[in-house]
């Protein structure tokens, strides 16, 4: 059923389809940014993906694009699961929201933000929801300090 989704959503859009792979069962699409949400909606609606299960973000430091957003999505009715992945370039690292697709989008897409720095496009609530108010960077970034942004780097036993 997931290569069949993956069929289908070539079908309807086209271009907007980077790449398509399976491996060991779980089929991924890859698709422009740009249309994350019809891609979404269309995935929900019309082959029902009707739970979004992870929201998630992974960050590929000295690579272009930089970062992946990951969707995994999952059909209760057929119990069939699909990954879909957007590309976010670092120099303007925002997608659109699809928290009018998923209610459940909302707080994994403030985690994405709040640790990798990946802003969403009309989100209803934008503000941090792991880190205090008053953090500065972004934790889960390859590039952040491993110690923090104000810490000396870490020593070792002196005894």
């Amino acid at each position: 059923m997931s290569v069949q989704a993956a069929d289908k959503l070539k079908d309807k859009f086209g271009d907007t389809v980077l790449e398509t792979t399976e491996f060991r069962g779980e089929t991924t699409v890859v698709v422009k940014k740009e249309d994350i949400v019809a891609v979404c909606a269309f995935l929900k609606e019309e082959l029902g993906f009707n739970f979004l299960t992870v929201l998630c973000s992974v960050d590929y430091m000295g690579q272009a694009p930089r970062f992946m957003v990951v969707y995994q999505l999952y059909n209760i009715g057929t119990h069939t699961r699909l990954r879909v992945k957007a590309p976010v370039e670092e120099s303007d690292a925002r997608i659109d929201t699809v928290c009018g697709v998923w209610g459940a989008a909302n707080w994994m897409e403030r985690e994405a933000w709040d640790l990798m720095g990946i802003s969403f496009n009309n989100h209803p609530d934008p503000r941090r929801i792991l880190m205090p108010d008053d953090w500065e960077g972004h934790p889960l970034r390859k590039d952040y300090p491993v110690q923090g942004p104000d810490r000396e780097p870490y020593q070792g036993r002196t005894e």
